[in-house]
Formats: structure tokens, sequence, C-alpha cells
């Protein structure tokens, strides 16, 4: 009961005082709710604003894939922005009609809101444009997709020895290119170098040249991702995918397996390291060379085995001679 509605009661007779009708009347208005709406709009368009400020962050890859010194990774990169942007903009512009809508068309006191009934021409007009949208982007996707799918010819300071090889990846091959087979298995990365070199976890290729890679699995699946030279390729058991890379400046770019493969599928790193293609011939020449020694040290191994063993023959058949 109001305040000012003080009810005093003599016997069976109620009596207020006149001002409670005026007090009473004015607290059981309707309060209006334009303070709640405003707070609400604000903090959408507040939303809104800490959106578009983190859509710029995208240049240093906060939201969009990383694109380190590859044409390929860089054009997965731009496309991914054109998309994202459009996205936000189509976002941006039909919530700014529905609230602009909800607040022009709001029912007020003294007036319903309105119940507005088809359109024929807007019904048109935002199936154009979202039909027209859909086939541009489609467009600018076909042509930014063959940069992206197809590897590009190795520089000028391509690799002398990788120039004899060629991309086998039922693509155009192009000229210069170093192909490189990667094999996942619990929990490593195993790489095969045409020129009889061997490495694991460490990759390491020349700069300026394309590489193109052979990915497959040796046990359960695996995933091969280096964020920064390009997307995500499975590596599974039976089956070869391939992808390229062309690294235009040197540097280490890291990664991981991609593809929960086991309990020690977190330490399943990779590494790829970019050196300048002299730094590579002289890399490879020292993988080959401890690659000789480690199979002359096995063979060594290998024949003492097969000496004491003989050996151990000899001197058997001895005793038994003499006990006899």
């Amino acid at each position: 009961m109001c305040r000012s509605a003080r009810v005093r009661r003599y016997g069976d007779v109620s009596l207020s005082h006149g001002r409670a009708d005026r007090g009473c009347g004015k607290a059981d208005r309707p309060r209006g709710v334009s303070r709640p709406r405003r707070l609400f709009l604000g903090s959408l368009l507040a939303a809104i604003a800490a959106g578009l400020v983190l859509a710029t962050g995208a240049g240093a890859d906060a939201i969009s894939p990383d694109a380190g010194p590859t044409q390929n990774a860089v054009d997965t990169d731009t496309l991914y922005k054109i998309v994202f942007y459009t996205g936000v903009g189509v976002i941006a512009l039909v919530w700014g009609i529905l609230f602009w809508s909800l607040f022009r068309y709001r029912a007020r006191r003294g007036r319903t809101a309105p119940a507005i009934r088809g359109n024929t021409a807007l019904e048109i007009g935002w199936t154009v444009s979202a039909a027209t949208l859909a086939a541009l982007i489609a467009v600018v996707t076909i042509f930014y997709l063959d940069d992206i799918k197809n590897p590009l010819p190795s520089g000028p300071a391509e690799l002398a020895e990788a120039s004899r090889q060629s991309a086998a990846i039922n693509q155009p091959s192009p000229p210069g290119a170093l192909e490189i087979k990667v094999s996942g298995q619990q929990y490593l990365w195993r790489y095969q170098y045409p020129n009889g070199a061997v490495s694991f976890h460490d990759m390491v290729v020349p700069s300026d040249t394309t590489v193109t890679l052979e990915i497959n699995s040796n046990d359960v699946a695996h995933s091969w991702w280096i964020p920064e030279l390009g997307g995500k390729f499975d590596a599974i058991r039976g089956l070869t995918n391939e992808t390229w890379f062309k690294a235009t400046s040197t540097g280490v770019f890291e990664g991981q397996c991609a593809e929960l493969c086991g309990a020690n599928h977190a330490f399943m790193t990779a590494k790829v390291i970019v050196v300048e293609p002299d730094r590579y011939e002289q890399w490879v020449d020292d993988q080959k060379r401890l690659i000789e020694e480690a199979q002359k040290k096995v063979q060594e191994q290998k024949q003492r085995q097969s000496g004491d063993g003989a050996a151990g023959s000899t001197e058997q058949g001895a005793n038994a001679a003499s006990a006899g």
C-alpha cells in the first residue's frame, strides 16, 4: 500500500487521504523501460565493437589461419579473411535492421505495435542479394583455390640438386620441386629425402624451393600440421595425401600432430627448418655421412657376431673331438 495512502479505520468505515489516489495512481502506472533497453543496446553495440576490434587482429593471425613465408598459406589466410569479413558485414546489417525495427516499431503507451505482413519487393530483394553474395564468394574461392592447391615453380635461388626433382602429386609438375616423404608413427615424424637422407622430427629444406610432401602413416591416424606453412593434412595408413609449400625466407616453423593418436599425442611435435640452399646441401652431406657410418657400424657388429659364432662352433667341435 502507498505510504501516502494510509487508511484510518473508524468502526466499519475506512477513510483515506485525498492524496492517496494521486500517489497510488502514479505508483501503479507502468514504468517506462527505456533505460533497460538503452543498457541492452549499449551492451550489444559494445560487444559488436569489441568483435570488430578483435577482428582487426586477424592480421596477426589471432582468429584466422597463420600465414608464413609461403604463398599457399598466405592465399588461404586471405581467402579466410574475405569470407570472414563478408560474414561480419552481413551479420551487422541483419542485426542492425533487426534491432532498429524492434526499437522503431515497439509498443508504446497509447499505441500498439503495428503488425506488418508480407512485402514482395523486400523478399525478392533479400533473396537476390543473398544469392548474389553466395555466387561472389564462390567465384573468389575458385580464383584463390588454384594457387592454394597447385605448387608454384621454385625461385631463382632454388637448390641445384632439387631442380632435378619434379613434383608427382597429380598436379602440374613445378620445375625445381623437392619431394619429401612424410611418415607418421606413434609418436614422431620421419622424413625421407630423394637424395637418400633421412631425418626425424626436424625437417630441413632449402629456401625459395618448392617442397612437395607425400604424407602417410605407419600405424594409427595422424595429422601433419605446420600452421605457418599451410593447412592440416591427415596421415592415414595405406593412403597418401599430398601438399606443398615454398618458403621464401629462412626460419624455424613449429607444429604438431593435429589428430588424437594415443596417450602421448601431445608430445608428437614437428619442426620445419628453412635454410639457405648451400647450408641445405651441407646438411644433406652430413646426414648421408652419418647414415653411412651407422650402416658401417651395424655391418661390423654383424660380422663380429658371426665371427664369434663361428669361433664358438669351432671350439665346440674341437672339444667334442677331444672327448671322443
